[in-house]
C-alpha cells in the first residue's frame, strides 16, 4: 500500500461513516460534493479542462451535476475507493502515488477537520512526513507564488546541533513570514487551509496579517 492509496481508502471510510450532507473545508461543498469532484478529476479528461480553464468552468459544473444525478452517493464513494478507472491516466503505473497523495491528503483533511467537531491534527510515518517535505522542496514557489510577502517554510523540530533547522524558501520579498509547523501541515497552509492548519507563522506582525489574508486555493 503508497500512502496514496491508505489516503484514498480512509477518505472513503470517513465519507461512508460521514454522509452526503457532511461539511467540507471547500467552499460550497459538502460531502457528496467533493465526492463528485474526486471522480470527475480522474475519469472525466472533458470535466477536467474546467478544473484548469475558467473558461470551462461551465461545463465542469454541467459534468459535475451529471455524476451526481447518476449514481447514489455510496455507490460513488465505492467506485473512487476502487480506485482510478482501467483508462484513466492515474492508473498508469506511478502516476497514482505522485499526483494523488496530495489530492487525497488534503481532501482527507478537508472532511476531518470540518464542521463543529472538527477531527485532530494526525500524526503520520516519518517516511510520509519526508515525503511531503521533498514535495513542498519541489512546487512550494508555485503554490506560494500569489504570497504578497516573501515565505520561507521551516521544519518543525528539525534543528540540527548546531540549532539550524531545514528550510525552504518558498518566495523571496523585502519582508519576510517564516511558517514553521510539520511538512504535512505546511502542506495543507500551501493549499489553502490556513485556517486549520497546525502552523505558527514568525515575523513582522504587518507581514504575518499580510500573509495570513492571503488565498492559496486553486
Amino acid at each position: 500500500m503508497t500512502f496514496a492509496k491508505d489516503e484514498r481508502s480512509a477518505l472513503c471510510d470517513l465519507l461512508d461513516q460521514v454522509g452526503p450532507d457532511a461539511p467540507t473545508l471547500c467552499e460550497g461543498w459538502d460531502a457528496h460534493a467533493l465526492t463528485v469532484h474526486l471522480w470527475v478529476r480522474e475519469t472525466d479528461p472533458v470535466g477536467v479542462g474546467g478544473m484548469v480553464a475558467k473558461p470551462l468552468s461551465g461545463l465542469l459544473e454541467r459534468r459535475m451535476a451529471e455524476v451526481r444525478q447518476r449514481w447514489p452517493y455510496p455507490e460513488l464513494v465505492d467506485r473512487i475507493r476502487r480506485g482510478p478507472a482501467r483508462l484513466s491516466v492515474f492508473a498508469i503505473p506511478g502516476v497514482d502515488e505522485g499526483a494523488n497523495t496530495t489530492e487525497y491528503f488534503v481532501h482527507h483533511e478537508d472532511v476531518r477537520r470540518a464542521g463543529d467537531a472538527p477531527q485532530p491534527t494526525r500524526v503520520l510515518a516519518p517516511e510520509v512526513e519526508e515525503w511531503m517535505w521533498r514535495r513542498l522542496k519541489l512546487l512550494a514557489r508555485a503554490w506560494f507564488r500569489r504570497a504578497p510577502v516573501g515565505v520561507v517554510l521551516e521544519r518543525f523540530g528539525s534543528a540540527d546541533a548546531e540549532g539550524e533547522p531545514e528550510t525552504i524558501r518558498a518566495t523571496g520579498g523585502t519582508r519576510t513570514v517564516t511558517l514553521v509547523g510539520q511538512p504535512s501541515e505546511l502542506m495543507l497552509y500551501a493549499h489553502g487551509r490556513t485556517a486549520v492548519a497546525d502552523v505558527k507563522l514568525v515575523g513582522e506582525a504587518d507581514a504575518v496579517e499580510e500573509l495570513g489574508a492571503a488565498d492559496f486555493r486553486v
